[in-house]
């Protein structure tokens, strides 16, 4: 019986050394490629510049808008007429002598508005406009009149919470209160936290009621439940009723584009599986179909179908379609490529026809993976079809888009946002339950 020799020769040594070199240099030579793309990105991109010009304090005010309101009090300086109103929204003007417990009209035709931290403005007949503070030794008097705005008592020089010129003077003060003078108006506006007349509107009989009091009239009136839904459901601000027919919309636009992509998909799966379609050709054009489908983004398809079918969600759920029909038939041809030939053919056998071996041999063991991939991209589609709906005028997206464009209902931006995420986690909650209860057989 001959020793076996442990030793390694210095020739096979030097070997593994080198190659383990390589592999080193290879490794290094690929992470210093990719920090020096990451530098020129950074150049290319002028990373710097954009944090130079960077407006964190717009970006603050805009998030502030998300969580908050402001209420606007004016006055006209030509007629002295004076108007409270929530966002400066007509559909959310107090009534005259009902304005909030801050402003103080005089019957005289003055106004006081108080400020936080003690701070006040009070504007007499004449429009003349004093601003009290309490860290500052005098008050600042503002004075309009046809040839501009006259601005005494202010700290010199002028700090930056303050814009002057000849025809408007803005205060952006220190309490988060913008005061603001111009020859024909004066506006003081609040920020205040909550979405305000988000369940009521000013004109509803249960505005200003609190939810104890709700709860006891729908408890104790008869009609009042029903009442405060009606209320609730037609608000002309928050628009809940359209809202919720927009975001059935969008679920609508994923759900059909998605299933009926899937059905589609895996009968021409078959096409495109080695070990089911024996015709390279076939094969070749179904794959490239494939890659050209999902090749083109939905939202290139959506642009394209909008000037054939017009507008609407139907073209949304189609661009929908078109794309998840390229990558559905990828994924359940690999699948069915991956399938276990034992089952077919037992299954053949038995003397069973195709479908019957498609049926019980093959759409068991592919049913799984199957599922998980459609469910999955229906909750992504979901996400998608918001976006899809802002271009062809459909679902959440378009009241999304029209409520960007204002560039004032941020609240609501907020609003549609939020719904959108607690679709996608309501979706993401019931594909789980279904992939346990199908796939798994949980409970």
């Amino acid at each position: 019986m001959s020793a076996v020799d442990t030793h390694t020769s210095p020739s096979a040594l030097d070997g593994a050394l080198r190659l383990l070199r390589g592999r080193r240099i290879v490794s290094l030579s690929i992470l210093g490629l990719i920090a020096a793309y990451l530098v020129y990105a950074f150049f290319a991109f002028d990373v710097a510049g954009a944090a130079s010009r960077a407006r964190l304090d717009n970006a603050r005010l805009l998030l502030q808008d998300f969580w908050s309101h402001k209420t606007h009090v004016t006055r006209d300086n030509r007629s002295g007429a004076i108007v409270a109103a929530i966002e400066g929204s007509r559909k959310m003007t107090y009534a005259p002598g009902e304005e909030p417990d801050w402003v103080h009209p005089a019957t005289d035709g003055s106004l006081t508005v108080d400020l936080p931290r003690g701070d006040q403005v009070a504007i007499d007949q004449q429009g003349v406009v004093t601003l009290t503070m309490t860290d500052a030794a005098q008050p600042i008097i503002l004075i309009p009149s046809p040839s501009g705005v006259t601005m005494t008592g202010a700290p010199q020089p002028l700090p930056d919470w303050i814009n002057a010129a000849d025809n408007r003077v803005a205060l952006n003060l220190p309490s988060g209160t913008r005061l603001s003078v111009t020859r024909t108006r004066t506006e003081v506006m609040r920020r205040f936290p909550g979405w305000e007349c988000f369940f009521f509107t000013l004109d509803s009989r249960w505005s200003g009621t609190s939810f104890t009091e709700r709860v006891g009239a729908a408890i104790s009136q008869p009609g009042a439940a029903a009442s405060m839904w009606h209320d609730f459901w037609n608000n002309s601000v928050w628009h809940h009723k359209d809202v919720a027919w927009a975001m059935g919309e969008t679920v609508l636009m994923a759900f059909v584009g998605t299933i009926g992509a899937a059905l589609i998909a895996l009968p021409l799966a078959f096409w495109s599986a080695r070990n089911f379609s024996p015709s390279f050709v076939a094969r070749f054009a179904s794959r490239r179909s494939y890659d050209f489908l999902r090749g083109v983004d939905a939202l290139i398809w959506t642009v394209i179908l909008s000037r054939a079918f017009g507008p609407g969600p139907l073209t949304g759920a189609l661009a929908i379609l078109l794309t998840d029909i390229g990558t559905f038939g990828k994924l359940f041809s690999e699948a069915l490529e991956n399938t276990d030939q034992k089952q077919v053919e037992g299954l053949r056998a038995t003397g069973a026809g195709p479908l019957q071996r498609a049926r019980w041999g093959v759409i068991p063991q592919i049913s799984p993976v199957m599922l998980s991939q459609v469910l999955y991209t229906l909750e992504s589609n979901t996400r998608g079809a918001t976006v899809i709906g802002a271009i062809v005028g459909g679902g959440i997206g378009l009241l999304l888009t029209q409520a960007i464009i204002t560039h004032q209902d941020w609240e609501h931006v907020a609003y549609y946002i939020i719904l959108v995420v607690l679709t996608v986690i309501l979706m993401d909650t019931i594909s789980g339950w279904l992939r346990r209860r199908l796939i798994k057989g949980d409970g």
